[in-house]
This record gives C-alpha cells, sequence and structure tokens, in this order.
C-alpha cells in the first residue's frame, strides 16, 4: 500500500462534469488500496472572479480581507468534489487548509508554509479516507486566515507529501507534464520524460506555469518525488527527481517565458554605500520580490538602477519609490510593463562554454533587442519587448536543437 498525494488545478475542477472525472479517478487510485490526499485548487475561474467583485468595491481591497475573499473559493471545491466521491459509495472528509493543519507566516496573500500538523490527516486516513485538502490557504499562529500566492496549491500539495512521507507527489494539470517550451506557443515543443529539481525549478521561477517555484523547492528540499501529468488523459507525465547520474546530453532543457514582468529604472542615484540597501528594503518591507538587477554607471558619481518585479507589485512599488526617491536622492523614475522575461535552462550549460553568446545570436538574427540580463550556472534569462516573445521562444528553441527527436531521458542534473 502507497500513500499519495495528488493535486488537482483549477482547470481540472472547473465544472460538475469534470468534478466527477476527478473523482472517478480518485477511486482509482484508492480502489488499488493506497491511501490518498487530494489537494484541489478552485474552480476555473473562480480566483478571478472573486479578484474582480473585490476591485468592484474598493480599488486597493486590504490584503488580510483579500485572504478571507479568497480562502472561499477552494472550500467550494473540496466540499463539491467530497460530495462527488460519496456519491461513488466511498469514505472521504473535505478539509481547509487550517483545518488539515497548514501553518504559515503572517504575511497575507503571500504567505510560506511553515508547518505541516498532521495528526487531523493521518487521524482521517488512518480511518480508511480519502481526504479532500483546500490548497492556496492557510492559517497563522494567531487564527489568521492566509493564502500562499498564485500557485499555492502546488506548494500545499507538496508539504503535505513531504510531512507525510508520501511515495509520490502526482500534479495534475491541463498538459502532459513538462515541456522544452510552452507547447501554446510551440507546437513541436516536446514533453521531458524526467527533469531534476533544480532545473525544474528554474524554469518554474522563469516563468513555466506547469509547476510553482516555491513547490519544487519544498519538493528539492524534502526530496518528495513528482509527477507531473494531465488529468484529461493516462499518459504518463514528467518526474520530476534528483537524477545526478543521468548523462548530460541536452546542453538546453526548455525555453521559458514570462509575461507577468514590469521594469522599473530609477534614475540618478548617488553611488554611495547603502543607497540601493535602502531602495531594495523598502520594497522587501512590502513583500515585492525583485528579479533581475542592473546598474549603470554614469558620470560624476551616480547611477541609474533598473530592476524587474512581477505586474502585479507594480502599483505597489510605484508608491514606494515615489516616497522614498527624495531620500534616497534620485531624480525620478520611469516604469514599463510592455516587457516579458525568456530564457534557456540546462543543466548542461555548466560544462559548454559559448551557450549565452548563442542565445544572443538566436535573438540577434530575429532583431530583437536586449533590454537586461541575468545569468546563473545552468540558465540565461533576457527582458526583451512583450510583443516579440512568441519570435524569441521560438528562435530560441530551434537554435538549441530541442525539436530534434532526442531518447528519453533527456533532461539533465
Amino acid at each position: 500500500m502507497a500513500l499519495v498525494v495528488q493535486k488537482y488545478g483549477g482547470s481540472s475542477v472547473a465544472d460538475a462534469e469534470k468534478i466527477r472525472r476527478v473523482a472517478r479517478r480518485v477511486v482509482e487510485c484508492y480502489k488499488k488500496g493506497n491511501q490518498v490526499v487530494v489537494v484541489v485548487s478552485a474552480m476555473g475561474d473562480t480566483t478571478d472572479e472573486l479578484i474582480s467583485k473585490a476591485r468592484e468595491v474598493t480599488e486597493n481591497p486590504p490584503d488580510r480581507e483579500m485572504d478571507m475573499l479568497l480562502a472561499t473559493g477552494e472550500q467550494q471545491s473540496i466540499a463539491l468534489l467530497a460530495m462527488a466521491i460519496q456519491a461513488l459509495g466511498y469514505p472521504v472528509i473535505s478539509l481547509t487548509g487550517p483545518q488539515a493543519g497548514i501553518l504559515t507566516d503572517n504575511v497575507h496573500t503571500k504567505a510560506k508554509i511553515l508547518e505541516v500538523s498532521s495528526d487531523r490527516l493521518l487521524k482521517e486516513l488512518g480511518e480508511g479516507k480519502i481526504v479532500i485538502v483546500a490548497g492556496f490557504q492557510g492559517i497563522t499562529m494567531d487564527n489568521e486566515i492566509t493564502t500562499l500566492g498564485r500557485g499555492g496549491s502546488d506548494t500545499t500539495a507538496v508539504a503535505i507529501a513531504a510531512a507525510l512521507k508520501a511515495d509520490v507527489c502526482e500534479i495534475f494539470t491541463d498538459v502532459d507534464g513538462v515541456f522544452t517550451a510552452d507547447p501554446r506557443l510551440v507546437p513541436s515543443a516536446r514533453k521531458l520524460s524526467r527533469i531534476s529539481y533544480d532545473e525544474m525549478l528554474e524554469l518554474a521561477s522563469l516563468g513555466a506555469l506547469v509547476l510553482q517555484p516555491r513547490a519544487v523547492e519544498f519538493a528539492k528540499q524534502y526530496h518528495v518525488r513528482l509527477h507531473v501529468r494531465s488529468s484529461f488523459n493516462y499518459n504518463e507525465g514528467t518526474i520530476v527527481e534528483e537524477v545526478s547520474d543521468m548523462e548530460k546530453e541536452m546542453v538546453v532543457s526548455g525555453v521559458a517565458h514570462d509575461l507577468n514582468v514590469a521594469k522599473i529604472t530609477v534614475f540618478d542615484v548617488p553611488d554611495r554605500p547603502g543607497i540601493a540597501c535602502r531602495l531594495f528594503s523598502a520594497l522587501a518591507r512590502e513583500s515585492i520580490n525583485v528579479d533581475m538587477i542592473v546598474q549603470s554607471q554614469m558620470r560624476n558619481e551616480i547611477n541609474n538602477i533598473s530592476f524587474t518585479i512581477g505586474k502585479d507589485d507594480l502599483r505597489k512599488a510605484v508608491g514606494i519609490i515615489e516616497r522614498i526617491k527624495g531620500e534616497i536622492g534620485a531624480s525620478g523614475f520611469s516604469y514599463d510593463d510592455s516587457v516579458a522575461k525568456v530564457s534557456i535552462v540546462g543543466a548542461g550549460m555548466i560544462t559548454n562554454p559559448g551557450v549565452a553568446a548563442r542565445m544572443f545570436e538566436a535573438l540577434a538574427e530575429e532583431d530583437i533587442n536586449i533590454q537586461m540580463i541575468s545569468t546563473s550556472e545552468i540558465k540565461v534569462s533576457c527582458i526583451i519587448d512583450a510583443q516579440e516573445i512568441q519570435k524569441a521562444v521560438l528562435a530560441l528553441h530551434k537554435k538549441f536543437g530541442l525539436e530534434a527527436k532526442e531518447k528519453d531521458n533527456q533532461a539533465t542534473a
């Protein structure tokens, strides 16, 4: 008997028929003698609809109340799925994140899981029940409801799998697995049979929406084996695990892109110790994640500092910079939300020089201007005009031979 954690995204439970289909799939797993915990997201576009309702009431809804509102989406899903499973004649119980023991920090709308108290989960499993848990939500030590940010149900599932020492955590979505690029942009993109935690983490953080980055971090930290697969068929998906014994045949494993990007440039910042700290500390205090940073040297010991953030944080960031620009001696700032990030990822890059040059060559051949560059051992990212993103992804996918047929286990550690 195995302990299996399954997670179903919003598209998998978007309506009553899909919920009944998920119920049948969960029961199939249970009938094989497995203990089963299921984590679900809100139905379809429910979260977006709730956000829109909040914006109709007020332009700047408080984060605490947004958490109270958004947490209701997953509660609908768990109750409906539990009803569907019970109608099939199997023992089941639905639990909210707090009821399931998901303890988080105090950061509303972007909370991080601190601990999973598994007592209730183990009790219900011990009684032979299928356990349905609301993803995306938890509770603080002060009994405040929190949400985990976009894609947070993935993190809920992996955290529960780690706490229960599950044999596998299956992430069901609307695609067949992890691809070399977004198949909606690149029809010739290929599914990877296996990929390392590090490569998956880079792809996820760079815009590949199939997994949430924090979920991959959790999986790597606690050695949770992930299986990313479609809820609409029974095809084998992509295994995410430590695969250091695999041959590094592919220099680049995938191309990722991210349209949720805004670029901010702060002008004429004095080149003195502590100025950058004051700027980025102010953003950090408001839980704004900064990605790429470029500082350009100018005359008379003043700089321009450019950096990128998520579009959803742009309004808040603009307010902060407007408030502190005088304190740091900046003459002004500008922002641009019409940019995008395109990235290549591959562990084979570590031992293969010239990969970045080939990336820049591919973009130059398409007359695509690069605005910012960021690198790590296994990725190179560029900020470009958002209108150029499809052309860039297609060019890079072709340049690195990701369309060519290669044997299974093509991802490298």
